[in-house]
């Protein structure tokens, strides 16, 4: 399978998952000359800087997106256009009408597209999503979902205007697929610059209410670290994770109830190793997509609305 990956910034993430696989050929694209061969040689990639050949070229099966958000959409239907599959960094567009054209658009294709909801292939978030759906705990009553980072990525903004698209689409993710759309957003913000921020999201249901902290205000020693506590009507979830400067994370997830404390037996995964895993399975026919445009759609409409409870309209 041979890949264009598009991007030498987040790209990097992806390019390490492909480099550890012997069933890809992958060429990085970038602007910048210097810098495109510096990053593609590190992995072992041809490069080009020439992005029309990543649509051109017919001996590409997969663009991978890894390019700022308001060329996502773009891109996308750009390389259905070609007759490719896509795979795009969330969020898959910075407006809701893009996003429905990348929809209708991959719906006619008859190819695939994937957006990275990596939060999807995260144990302990499959854990809280399959206890409300079957009705393990009972009902899903509150939910606290927090996410403290320092700047592990060096310069990326992590302020208001980036937080919202950027850091908090995964978490409106899981509350989209356990609570569904909220009746009401309220947010509290905190500033240190441009750079570096916290906010915190209210979300009230008719039953049930959620909170949502993330920030990038905390120091490099303190690497990423986050979770969340599930209270449902019978039983507590809590999970914690932390990612040092390896980007190796941990975790764990423990249920509490009436009768005892139990940590569940996740399985080991690297949330982008198995999401790439699964791109490449569903190319292959062997799994069925999970990551749709469409299935992201109520992810990205809650992501818009906090986006403007926080900024305003752009």
């Amino acid at each position: 399978m041979k890949i264009a990956l598009l991007g030498t910034g987040f790209g990097r993430a992806h390019a390490a998952v492909y480099a550890a696989r012997t069933d890809v050929e992958v060429v990085m694209f970038g602007r910048d000359p210097d810098k495109t061969a510096k990053t593609a040689a590190q992995f072992g990639f041809d490069h080009a800087t020439t992005i029309d050949a990543a649509f051109d070229d017919n001996s590409y099966d997969l663009v991978d997106i890894c390019l700022p958000i308001p060329l996502h959409a773009e891109y996308v239907l750009r390389a259905l256009d070609a007759g490719k599959h896509a795979l795009v960094e969330l969020p898959l567009a910075d407006n809701l009408a893009d996003a429905q054209q990348v929809i209708a658009a991959a719906e006619r294709s008859g190819k695939h597209v994937f957006v990275d909801m990596f939060e999807r292939f995260i144990p302990a978030n499959n854990a809280l999503v399959d206890a409300v759906a079957a009705g393990t705990y009972g009902r899903l009553e509150q939910l606290t979902l927090w996410n403290l980072t320092a700047h592990l990525w060096p310069g990326a903004s992590l302020g208001l205007r980036t937080l919202p698209l950027e850091a908090m689409h995964s978490d409106m993710d899981i509350i989209a697929r356990t609570l569904g759309l909220p009746d009401d957003i309220e947010v509290a913000t905190v500033s240190r610059d441009a750079d570096s921020a916290c906010i915190e999201a209210t979300l009230t249901y008719a039953d049930a209410f959620v909170r949502d902290t993330v920030s990038s205000l905390m120091p490099m020693s303190w690497g990423a670290r986050g979770g969340y506590t599930a209270t449902f009507t019978e039983a507590v979830l809590e999970a914690t994770s932390t990612m040092g400067f390896d980007g190796k994370p941990t975790g764990s997830v423990t249920a509490y109830r009436s009768d005892g404390v139990r940590e569940l037996e996740l399985p080991p995964a690297d949330q982008y190793t198995a999401m790439i895993e699964h791109v490449v399975a569903v190319l292959r026919g062997e799994a069925d997509n999970r990551i749709t445009p469409a299935s992201a759609l109520d992810a990205l409409q809650l992501t818009f609305d906090l986006d403007r409870a926080v900024n305003g309209p752009r």
